[in-house]
């Protein structure tokens, strides 16, 4: 059938949905394609014959990088992700990554297949319609999204569709499914699809609190504001700036909010929590208040602070309540509202600001003396090599603690941890989705970071990096071991028995191999990394790097040094 044949045929289900897809101008659609979504790809196919570079079909590897490619899609546009999937294994695989998404509130939608309706609860193969004793995947999704619906009529898809659309706005992923023969379904709306428009929620009398304590608090001492990830999410970072120029705050950010206030503005005290530094204590220590502006303050973040913040005058901002006892303004919309506080509380006055922009200084971790590189050697090396405009994806774990206390985020540029649910090999699929949405910005450059057991649950999306010539390059810290674990093992449990240490493998060459003409290095020495960062910082495509280190090097992780000292 040729391409003319194939759009002139009636305007169907799917037809509708990829046009809404590109009415909210997103322009990538991230699944593993199958029989109940094929669908949604053949509409994709046709939309791009007609209107070429409208909406892209991106296939991943596996569901769970495609719902974080969607995640990382959406943390860099400040806008919405769309992840596709079939019906069976495959809907079952967008579990963890939409669990992330919801966790992190990252606006994401999840079109996911069904087996036709004449079929539902008659032995359908991957049936998930909850008839005749099989799994239903609607009441499983509804635990971890804002809003998920089956699509019974086509006549249903404009209202099912704005609703999920505008849950998903709200902070978090939202489900559509949608039986295969609704799909096929000719569909001719009314009109088309118009993206709802959401209400921001102003809480008037919160914020004219808000005002008077910071205003008292400012005039009284120190202010210091610790910033969380809605601030990158409503994309509040020049109001947030002024509103710290305004009060001469000192900013502290939470580990997964590294972006939102740079290591050399004025006032910066460096990394809140777990992974931290100890300037940021000392700054909660002195100050009158303490405002947190878009962070519910998770262990991760307010490790070895709580008894600060149990002592110190809080307040907060944001779409939700902190874990923290603290006066909490709601806000749906940080942009506006930080803005609003900042023309308030500026005086107009006309001096140089007091807050000192000192570099925070690293924890003191034992020394190592296994194979490979340190990890603060090897991430101030990467450090040093990255232009303005980098984004940088880090998995949790040795490597992600390491790159959250060590690494200054390049100006301009995005840094995302996913600390929600934590679940490794979530950074592949995230900066391959990033680095989608950038790809209209020549010359920006995405550097995935990882240990070796992320790389080994889910880094073979590197294939569809190589796919796309996208501009990336993956950094693979390995220490052939669950590394976190192994120091668990060690201050823990007596250091009697490791389930988490394994044979030696030799990733960079095994992916050298696999992939030819792929740059690829393995850094075993300073001088080699160096070179390896060198000859890799002019590759236009994707390169690939991975670091020899010690599966026994302590992180700089506030916990593990706790333990050691004996607290």
């Amino acid at each position: 059938m040729d391409t003319a044949t194939q759009t002139d045929r009636p305007s169907r289900v799917v037809d509708y949905l990829v046009e809404a897809i590109a009415a909210l101008g997103v322009r990538h659609v991230f699944g593993v394609d199958g029989a109940n979504i094929e669908d949604l790809y053949d509409a994709i196919f046709d939309a791009d014959c007609s209107h070429p570079g409208r909406v892209t079909g991106v296939v991943a590897k596996h569901e769970f990088a495609a719902a974080t490619m969607a995640d990382g899609y959406a943390r860099s546009t400040s806008g919405i992700g769309v992840v596709a999937a079939t019906s069976g294994g495959g809907a079952m695989n967008l579990v963890a990554g939409l669990s992330e998404s919801y966790e992190s509130r990252v606006p994401v939608l999840a079109l996911v297949g069904q087996p036709p309706t004449n079929l539902e609860g008659h032995g359908a193969f991957q049936d998930t319609s909850g008839r005749a004793g099989t799994l239903d995947i609607e009441k499983m999704y509804s635990e971890i999204t804002r809003y998920c619906a089956r699509v019974e009529r086509p006549a249903d898809l404009p209202e099912h569709l704005a609703r999920a659309v505008a849950a998903a706005k709200r902070g978090g992923p939202a489900v559509l499914l949608l039986p295969k023969n609704i799909q096929q379904a000719e569909f001719h709306p009314d009109e088309p699809f118009q993206p709802p428009a959401l209400a921001h929620v102003s809480d008037r009398l919160g914020l004219q609190a808000l005002q008077g304590i910071l205003a008292a608090g400012h005039r009284a001492g120190k202010v210091l504001i610790i910033a969380g990830d809605q601030v990158a999410r409503d994309d509040a970072r020049g109001a947030l700036r002024r509103l710290a120029e305004a009060l001469d705050a000192g900013v502290g950010v939470v580990p997964d909010a590294k972006d939102v206030y740079g290591a050399n503005e004025p006032g910066y005290c460096g990394v809140a929590g777990i992974m931290g530094h100890p300037e940021l204590r000392d700054a909660l220590r002195e100050a009158t208040i303490c405002l947190l502006v878009g962070t519910r303050m998770p262990v991760t973040a307010r490790g070895g602070l709580d008894d600060l913040l149990a002592e110190s005058a809080v307040s907060s901002i944001g779409v939700e309540p902190p874990h923290a006892r603290a006066m909490h303004a709601t806000s749906t919309d940080l942009a506006t509202d930080l803005a609003k506080l900042a023309d308030e509380l500026a005086d107009g006055a006309s001096r140089e600001p007091a807050r000192s922009s000192q570099r925070p200084s690293a924890l003191s971790v034992p020394a190592a003396t296994g194979p490979g590189l340190r990890y603060r050697e090897a991430v101030e090396a990467i450090a040093a090599m990255l232009p303005p405009g980098t984004d940088v994806f880090a998995d949790a774990g040795n490597t992600g603690a390491a790159v959250v206390h060590h690494l200054p985020v390049p100006d301009g540029g995005r840094f995302v941890v996913a600390l929600g649910m934590g679940g490794m090999g979530y950074a592949f699929g995230a900066g391959i989705g990033s680095a989608f949405a950038r790809c209209t910005d020549n010359g920006r450059r995405t550097f995935v970071i990882a240990g070796d057991g992320a790389f080994f649950m889910h880094g073979m999306e590197l294939h569809t990096a190589i796919e796309h010539d996208l501009p990336m390059t993956f950094v693979v810290f390995n220490n052939n071991a669950h590394a976190m674990c192994v120091t668990r093992e060690q201050l823990l449990y007596r250091d009697r028995y490791s389930f988490n240490r394994f044979r030696p493998t030799r990733i960079g060459e095994g992916v050298a191999a696999m992939f030819p003409g792929l740059p690829a290095f393995t850094a075993r020495t300073s001088e080699e990394l160096d070179h390896a960062l060198s000859e890799t910082a002019t590759v236009s495509g994707p390169a690939f790097i991975a670091i020899d280190c010690d599966p026994d090097e302590i992180p700089p992780f506030a916990p593990f040094l706790a333990v050691l000292a004996g607290d």
